[in-house]
């Protein structure tokens, strides 16, 4: 069964109410809209990163998105705000994760 993509979740404040829950076929859909503003959040963090690192800003998104789609199903989000700062988080978790793995290697 398709879903009606005229009624697409987005991320705006007038229809993420409708919405709120995380779920893969939602943050699929809801992706192009902010593929981009994620993959500029992820070069922000990755510049602070050593010069070396392995992880390049698409890779980010890619690995953030996931850790959400596979360990957050069911997560909310307020608003578009709230859905940055989960990201945002999930990619410093990573970017940490990353960072303690190669120390123990």
């Amino acid at each position: 069964m398709s879903r009606d993509l005229s009624k697409r979740p987005t991320i705006d404040g007038a229809s993420i109410s409708a919405t709120p829950k995380i779920d893969q076929q939602t943050l699929a859909e809801m992706m192009p809209e902010v593929y981009e503003e994620l993959r500029r959040l992820a070069a922000s963090y990755l510049r602070k990163e050593r010069t070396e690192h392995t992880l390049q800003r698409t890779a980010l998104v890619h690995e953030a998105y996931s850790r959400l789609a596979g360990q957050h199903e069911g997560a909310e989000w307020r608003d578009r705000t709230h859905f940055f700062a989960i990201f945002a988080r999930i990619m410093r978790e990573t970017l940490t994760n990353y960072a303690v793995a190669r120390q123990h290697s």
